[in-house]
Parts: C-alpha cells; sequence; structure tokens
C-alpha cells in the first residue's frame, strides 16, 4: 500500500507530478519544472516536504554508549542543541545508513533516517541495543518541512524572534511556536544551501506548510520536488544512500572519514574499516568535458582500461554544466585526470575535478 505524507493534499493543489518513492506518494516536481525548483533554491527559497523520513528517540542512562556503539561518529562532545552527521556501519564496514543526530538532553537524542533505509534502521538499531536505553520510532507521529535558499532566513525572521532561530550551522531550538504550532527548527538542510528543517506533529504539518508559504511570498518562495532536492544534492556533491553509500561502500570509500571517528574505543564495523582502510578507490568529482551527460552507472575508461564508475550524475542547472561523481581507482583519483565515460555505447570525455562543484557564499551572521 502506497503512503501519503500529511502534505499529499498541497502537492496536489500545486500541480504536482506524483511518483512512489520509499513507498510514499511524493511529488517528483511541480508545475514550475525542476529547473525553476532548482533556481529557486539558489537565489530565493524553496520548501520541501521531507516528512517521509524516519524518526527515532533513544531515551536513557546508556543512550550516548549506544550511539558511540551503533554509530561511526562520537558524540561525547555533543552538547544540548547540536546536530551531528553519521554513518551506521555493519560489521564488515558495509554501510546500513547515514543520519542525523539531534541532542535532547544528556539522556535524549533524536534521530532523522532516510525513508528507504526506515524498517532496515529500525531493525538494526533495536537489534544492537544494550544497557539501560529506551528506543521509540515516532515516525507516523511526526511531520518535516525543509526550507532552503540565501531568502529562508528572511521568511523565518517574519514568524520567530531572533532567539528562537538556531544560527550556526547543524544547531537546532527545540519547543519554538510558529502560528501556534509547537516545532523544533534546526540549521540543516540536504541542498547544499543555507536554510533550516522544522520538524512539528503530523496533524500540524498543513497548517505549517501554509504559515511558511504565506511568509515566504514577497521572497519568491516556491515549492521544490523530489527531483530538484537530488540535483541540488548533487550540485553539492552530498552523497545519497544507494548511490554514494550502500552496503558495499564503506564511509571511508565515500570519503566520509570526518565522521568516523577510529580513535573511539569501539563501534560495530571498526576492525573491518581498519583492515580495508580506503579501499582501491576514490569518490571524485567529474566534470564533462565532451558533449552528453554522464549518469549513474557509467563505466570509466583510462587508455581504454576499465577503471571506476559514476555514482550519481546529471546536468546541474545552476552551474548550467553537467557533473558526475564517481568512484575511480586511487591513483587516477587526481584533480586534471582526463577520462571518458562510456554511456549508452558513446564515449564521453570527462575531468577529475575537485568536490564541491558548488559551495554557498557563507551569509553575514554566519562569519560572526
Amino acid at each position: 500500500m502506497e503512503l501519503k505524507t500529511p502534505l499529499y493534499e498541497k502537492h496536489l493543489k500545486h500541480k504536482a507530478k506524483i511518483v512512489n518513492y520509499a513507498g510514499y506518494l511524493m511529488p517528483v516536481q511541480y508545475s514550475t519544472g525542476l529547473i525553476a525548483e532548482h533556481l529557486g533554491v539558489r537565489n530565493n527559497a524553496g520548501i520541501f516536504d521531507v516528512s517521509h523520513m524516519g524518526e527515532i528517540v533513544l531515551k536513557g542512562k546508556d543512550a550516548l554508549a549506544n550511539l558511540q556503539y551503533i554509530l561511526t561518529n562520537d558524540f561525547t562532545s555533543m552538547k544540548k542543541g547540536q546536530v551531528r552527521y553519521s554513518p551506521m556501519c555493519y560489521e564488515d564496514g558495509g554501510t546500513v545508513d547515514d543520519l542525523l543526530v539531534y541532542k535532547i538532553d544528556e539522556e535524549e537524542y533524536f534521530l532523522i533516517v532516510n525513508a528507504g533505509n526506515h524498517k532496515k534502521d529500525v531493525d538494526w538499531i533495536k537489534g544492537n541495543l544494550f544497557g539501560e536505553v529506551e528506543f521509540e520510532d515516532i515516525s507516523n507521529e511526526v511531520g518535516l518541512i525543509a526550507l532552503q535558499g540565501p531568502k529562508s532566513l528572511e521568511i523565518i525572521k517574519k514568524l520567530l524572534n531572533e532567539n528562537e532561530i538556531p544560527n550556526k550551522n547543524y544547531t537546532f531550538i527545540n519547543d519554538v511556536e510558529i502560528n501556534s504550532v509547537k516545532c523544533m527548527i534546526s540549521q540543516t538542510g540536504y541542498t547544499g544551501e543555507y536554510g533550516f528543517e522544522i520538524l512539528c506533529q503530523s496533524n500540524e504539518t498543513s497548517l505549517l506548510w501554509d504559515t511558511l508559504m504565506k511568509s515566504g511570498e514577497d521572497f519568491g518562495l516556491i515549492p521544490a520536488g523530489l527531483g530538484a532536492r537530488d540535483t541540488l544534492r548533487l550540485e553539492a556533491a552530498m552523497p545519497l544512500y544507494g548511490h554514494e553509500l550502500s552496503e558495499k561502500i564503506t564511509p571511508l570509500d565515500a570519503g566520509l572519514g570526518f565522521a568516523v571517528k577510529m580513535d573511539k574505543e569501539n563501534f560495530i564495523g571498526k576492525r573491518a574499516l581498519e583492515i580495508k582502510g580506503e579501499g582501491l578507490q576514490r569518490r571524485v568529482g567529474l566534470k564533462v568535458i565532451g558533449r552528453g551527460i554522464v549518469r549513474e552507472n557509467c563505466k570509466l575508461l583510462y587508455d581504454g582500461n576499465d577503471v571506476g564508475i559514476t555514482s550519481s550524475g546529471t546536468l546541474c542547472p545552476y552551474l548550467n554544466h553537467a557533473y558526475a561523481m564517481a568512484f575511480l581507482n586511487k591513483e587516477l583519483a587526481v584533480i586534471g585526470t582526463e577520462l571518458e565515460a562510456e554511456n549508452r555505447g558513446r564515449l564521453i570525455k570527462v575531468e577529475v575535478v575537485s568536490l564541491p562543484f558548488y559551495k554557498r557564499k557563507l551569509k553575514q551572521e554566519e562569519l560572526l
């Protein structure tokens, strides 16, 4: 049975093209079109329904110890009100998922997991819990909206006082009210752009959407779908599970060593990662220098030899050029290396470039 988020009727109202994504009926794009939505987020602001994501609460004396064991990052230095990204590994070092951890209090943490991995994540986390810890899957009770783009702060300022708005990346403020809707708001997102993600009770998500849309009328705010979300994250070189991460791809393979703390006493997959190290391939950025667009799963050739494969690729609307991410033999993973990507029998010239392809300019308040 296909599920609907609390905002399904809003998507129909905005003439969205609906697709099945992770078991949910979700908007891939609206009547404005993918390119307009992508550019809208880069230049002004876009609003996304991400209520299909999974939400989990861990509470208790041993909640932190469980996070330390189940996830690869280190949470011992984490302060209340901070958000931290982390992969989650199998014993062999392959990736179960990547997720966000919010520290609510000393013995309470809130996790947001990918929609397509929700059930798998729940089973994996529950199967590895120990000690005094309570586990609760609250996904059906929560609505989640992302407000992304350079104008998102101006939109939020019309609705909240300055002290109710998180002023640093990867921080959040709990128990704020937006038009009587009790929310948790974090300065996070999956677009490479300045923005916020706002959680509320599922039955109040529709009111929150309307309130944000109204507040954003003078700032060019438009709804954006899954299509723009994917092109935005690719342009910003953000990994996507099933592409740059998988049960066969370790976080180290994907270049996520910053979130894998090998100096921790122990975590699931640590021993395997110590043995495997960074592997034989590296995640790299590719710029198309020939004619055409490179998609995922294109073979990469160097002097006629198979040397890697693309993981994601498309035309990036803001940069107005075709780019891809790929896993490439490490000796060739050097900026400036020229290769050929095989796409449907055609060979397209590409060049290794630095990641990310797009990096936003910091707002003045972020530089203080």
